[in-house]
């Protein structure tokens, strides 16, 4: 490898290193409250329903804001994107920390929400930093930096909620503003800015992000098209069963608002080693095309699994078979979600990756905002349903990621 080969791979680790510190503080401040969410609802009159339309509030500010911030990042840079998005999280959780009415609670959603549609500028910024053959491994370290604040998160705001109610959100948006900080010292813009000015110079093409999402929905069978269907179908069913994951396991299992924190702990322990240390060597093993496979076989077995778990008389036959059933969903997206995404990138010029990725965003917010509020309306009335209909939707998705591995060996 040539000197400036070195220095360029040098150069792409540091900036990956500064975003996994950031999106690692911003994921703790995320899963502090995210776990606790229901059982604040529960305990102001909500049920499963009213629980999935809380869910989805987050994902239909989300869905309306990605396509801009990626549009945004694209001509302005990634870098102040995502500090602005990081500041409506700090204000989300201090409307959380008081929310003393469903009202606010769906308020702290929905501002959070805003900021949140950055996932797709954090996404372009990998890909602006990495070299294509190395945006799997990356993005996988990214998830395994934001998993590290899947398991950290729920412990600290179990260990908040000894202040009162208002102590996790609180913490959580004091978080934030140190975050706020580190971004604004240390993380480096990855756009390569004369291009974003010579875009911006050139006539805008009015209304390209809804001809973008049109081209999605109207030529599914296009590669770029299967892989942001798949995305967006696998996280919907996902998000959607997470979002009354807490309620099931309090009817089932007794789990509590002081419980629930170990069991998300466990899920985030599983990401961070499969994306940390299995992922990179398992994209080489078998490629992108047929790894993202085996995680939505995984992930759907896992979901499967769930209905049928129940409590037993023995302690270990009543544990370690749902433990083993959980341990699948985090095994499964975290083989899925980086080697599509990936895929993605891939398969679109840079001057609209951010747009793309937005895109794919759009499409995955769309799932979150439907799955969660049809979920919960099936909770209420049988709580095994909405499992089972996850399972056989992400079960589906293989058929979509068939053949893949020639379009991939193609743009390689």
């Amino acid at each position: 490898m040539s000197e400036a080969a070195e220095a360029r791979k040098s150069t792409s680790v540091g900036k990956l290193a500064v975003l996994m510190v950031t999106a690692f503080m911003d994921m703790v401040g995320i899963l502090m409250i995210l776990p606790l969410m229901p059982f604040y609802a529960k305990s102001m009159g909500a049920g499963g329903f009213v629980v999935g339309i809380l869910v989805s509030s987050f994902s239909i500010a989300q869905l309306l804001m990605a396509p801009v911030w990626g549009r945004l990042s694209d001509h302005y840079g990634r870098r102040p994107a995502l500090i602005v998005g990081m500041t409506a999280s700090a204000i989300a959780y201090v409307i959380f920390a008081y929310a003393s009415s469903l009202w606010l609670l769906f308020l702290s959603r929905l501002v959070q929400g805003a900021g949140g549609g950055t996932v797709s500028v954090i996404q372009a910024y990998v890909a602006d930093a990495m070299e294509p053959k190395d945006r799997a491994k990356a993005l996988g370290w990214l998830s395994a930096a934001t998993n590290a604040g899947v398991a950290l998160g729920p412990l600290l705001g179990t260990v908040a909620l000894r202040w009162g109610t208002p102590g996790p959100g609180l913490l959580a948006a004091g978080l934030s503003i140190v975050n706020i900080v580190f971004a604004w010292k240390f993380l480096v813009e990855s756009r390569d800015l004369a291009e974003a000015s010579a875009a911006r110079s050139q006539p805008r093409v009015r209304g390209r992000s809804r001809q973008a999402v049109l081209e999605v929905a109207t030529h599914p069978n296009e590669p770029a098209s299967r892989l942001i269907w798949i995305y967006a179908i696998a996280i919907g069913a996902f998000q959607g069963t997470t979002a009354v994951l807490a309620l099931f396991l309090a009817v089932r299992f007794g789990v509590t608002a002081k419980t629930i924190g170990y069991f998300f702990a466990y899920i985030g322990v599983i990401a961070v080693v499969t994306r940390a240390g299995i992922l990179g060597w398992a994209v080489e093993r078998f490629g992108e095309a047929r790894l993202s496979r085996l995680g939505l076989t995984l992930l759907a077995i896992g979901l499967a699994l769930l209905p049928f778990m129940y409590p037993l008389a023995n302690p270990v036959l009543t544990y370690v078979p749902l433990a083993l059933a959980v341990a699948l969903i985090p095994l499964g997206t975290a083989f899925t979600f980086p080697c599509v995404t990936s895929l993605l990138s891939r398969v679109v010029s840079s001057r609209e990756r951010g747009l793309y990725m937005g895109v794919q965003q759009t499409f995955g917010g769309a799932a979150r905002v439907a799955f969660p509020v049809i979920y919960g309306y099936l909770f209420d009335r049988v709580i095994q349903v909405p499992f089972l209909l996850a399972a056989v939707l992400v079960a589906g998705t293989i058929l979509l990621g068939l053949r893949m591995e020639s379009y991939a060996a193609e743009t390689a």
